[in-house]
């Protein structure tokens, strides 16, 4: 059956959603070679746009997808805690970089991150609420992406020390695509399996969860 035009635009916003995560959530690492301006960073006020991308992209998605109410609600309490988690990131990461402490440490790494990922999983999870059951994709052509979400799930999760909160998160949604197998939701298993894996095997390996900056290997 020939995908109808308002089934690929649907399709598009949300692939250009995964896609900004994708990128975006590396950002601060890929733009640390700019350096400073002032007593902050480039990264940091580039690091600003990151809501706007995701986000309105995200929405652009479930309006497009005819989301139902209790999906935008979902969203946007998703969206909410996602903003808020990545502010209070970027404002302490920012101060820490210019004076390390262990409250900006505290607000930075722990409260930050899990309140960002958190909002994350939120998100995710009204997209996979408003897509997973709609007829599946027709060529492997998504698993780059998915699988650049698998990667960029596991990095945050060890970079951010959320790496609990993120095999959590992972091992759902690896459970709900499978339970979506015949669906769109089939993309969540390349997506989240993967990085559930990662971390898994990463805990053990470590006997904990490092980060991977502290041990150079970024």
């Amino acid at each position: 059956m020939t995908a109808t035009p308002h089934r690929t635009n649907t399709r598009r916003w949300l692939i250009a959603t995964v896609a900004l995560y994708v990128i975006t959530h590396h950002l601060g690492f890929a733009l640390a070679p700019l350096g400073a301006i002032g007593h902050t960073r480039w990264a940091d006020w580039i690091d600003i746009l990151i809501p706007y991308t995701v986000l309105l992209t995200a929405a652009a998605a479930l309006h497009a997808a005819k989301a139902n109410p209790r999906t935008w609600a979902l969203y946007l309490t998703g969206a909410i805690t996602y903003t808020e988690g990545h502010g209070i990131h970027l404002a302490a990461n920012s101060i820490y970089n210019s004076q390390p402490g262990p409250t900006a440490h505290l607000w930075d790494e722990t409260v930050g991150h899990y309140i960002w990922y958190a909002g994350t999983a939120l998100v995710f999870a009204a997209l996979a609420a408003a897509f997973a059951r709609t007829p599946p994709p027709r060529t492997p052509l998504h698993l780059p992406l998915t699988l650049g979400v698998a990667v960029t799930w596991t990095t945050n999760s060890l970079e951010g020390t959320t790496a609990f909160l993120g095999i959590a998160v992972a091992a759902a949604f690896t459970v709900y695509g499978w339970r979506t197998r015949h669906c769109l939701g089939r993309v969540l298993l390349p997506a989240f399996a993967p990085a559930f894996a990662m971390l898994t095997a990463y805990g053990i390996w470590h006997r904990g969860f490092p980060q991977p900056s502290e041990m150079g290997w970024v």
